[in-house]
């Protein structure tokens, strides 16, 4: 068993660079007990890619929270939207809830999207394009998979705003109360909707000369005959806001960094994409591998003592899977620091949505979002560069999320 003696500090040098530390890691043992607070509480923290793959499809390794939640040893009030979402929970329960939600992101629902979402890319582009500055992240980033997932679901334009404040406080607030508070407010705002639209599927008013959104269609949805009860929606509802936007916002914002921080990479794609943006489709895999948007996954508990390889977690464990520490490993991937945009695919590819029954649902319309925006952002904001040192960028203060908090650039804005 390795024991690291001082505390694994999730502070700014860590999300400026959590791979050095990764790398120093999985160096002494892809799997291993780490300390992650100054009070002395341990977690199993896994750094290696065919671990942290074997791991995200071990039955072993159990995502309930109400089973296992007095792990965490400290009183949180985590509101029952988080508490009880399709993430943590395991078969048969994951497995009904995520296939009535599967039907509004297979690749055919996600095409038809597509117009909608190269509209308000188009809009967004359009707004800055003129200034030859800005603040990547929240006036591109943020707005576009926001608007696409408060579309999808129905949320009313003037609560996006807030539930996008309260939002981003769950993966920046290091207080564990404002975070509750946080989520309890998002649960209250959704439960509201929620409750709008059963009351209006009760009275015969659902379709009224409206469309249905995706909201309306998990109303209506069944699984084995049942149909979702009402803190099922409000719960899949949350858990679909809130993932359908924070990881897109942080992969846009990595690819762009990167592409910013290797200039002739940067110079190469960019003259590619006026003519096709088919180049893309790999590249976007390169970026998802090469800074992943979720560093770590949410937590698993182990149900009884599972081995790997000469490590063994004893039951009633928590563990941490890094999937960034993972799409890094050396094992794996060759040159895995480096960026490669010609990079060929290893048979196994990266584990950036994560792999087995958890495989982000989302996934082909994060794809899709990243490429309608980055495709934009080639084409219409030539000559791009960061408008600050590299050094002086603020990340996200969380250990799940990697993204930045601001992404400052110029560009040379087009004359008439």
């Amino acid at each position: 068993m390795i024991w690291i003696e001082e505390p694994l500090v999730f502070d700014a040098d860590f999300h400026r660079d959590p791979y050095r530390v990764y790398d120093r890691l999985r160096g002494q043992e892809p799997v291993q007990r780490v300390k992650v607070s100054s009070r002395g509480h341990h977690t199993w923290l896994i750094t290696g890619y065919a671990q942290a793959r074997a791991a995200l499809t071990d039955p072993r390794l159990s995502r309930d929270t109400r089973r296992f939640g007095h792990l965490f040893g400290d009183r949180r009030d985590i509101a029952p939207a988080l508490r009880d979402s399709m993430l943590a929970t395991d078969p048969p329960d994951h497995t009904r809830l995520r296939r009535l939600a599967a039907p509004a992101f297979t690749a055919s629902a996600v095409d038809r999207l597509r117009p909608r979402i190269q509209q308000i890319t188009d809009q967004l582009l359009g707004a800055i394009a003129p200034k030859g500055a800005a603040d990547l992240i929240n006036e591109f980033a943020v707005p576009l998979p926001v608007t696409v997932i408060c579309e999808l679901l129905g949320v009313p334009e003037h609560d996006r705003p807030q539930l996008r404040r309260w939002s981003n406080a769950l993966f920046t607030t290091a207080d564990a109360a404002t975070r509750d508070q946080a989520a309890h407010h998002i649960n209250d705002t959704m439960a509201v909707l929620v409750a709008h639209r059963l009351h209006r599927f009760e009275t015969g008013a659902a379709h009224q000369g409206e469309d249905g959104d995706l909201l309306d269609a998990l109303i209506t949805a069944r699984a084995n005959g049942d149909l979702l009860n009402q803190q099922e929606l409000v719960s899949l509802a949350v858990l679909l806001l809130i993932a359908g936007h924070e990881t897109t916002t942080n992969l846009i914002g990595n690819a762009v960094l990167a592409l910013l921080l290797h200039p002739a990479q940067h110079t190469a794609i960019a003259d590619h994409t006026v003519s096709d943006s088919d180049g893309l489709v790999p590249a976007i895999e390169e970026f998802l591998r090469y800074d992943s948007p979720l560093g770590i996954a949410t937590v698993r508990f182990t149900t009884c003592p599972v081995a790997f390889g000469p490590v063994t977690i004893p039951a009633e464990q928590i563990v941490m899977i890094s999937l960034g520490a993972a799409n890094r490993d050396p094992a794996h991937f060759t040159d895995p620091s480096a960026l490669d945009l010609t990079r060929t695919r290893p048979r196994q590819g990266h584990l950036a949505f994560g792999h087995g029954p958890h495989y982000c649902l989302g996934s082909g319309l994060a794809r899709t979002e990243a490429h309608i925006a980055l495709t934009g952002i080639l084409r219409h904001l030539p000559h791009l560069h960061l408008d600050t040192r590299p050094q002086q960028l603020a990340w996200r203060p969380s250990r799940m999320m990697r993204g930045l908090l601001t992404l400052p650039v110029r560009w040379q804005p087009h004359t008439r």
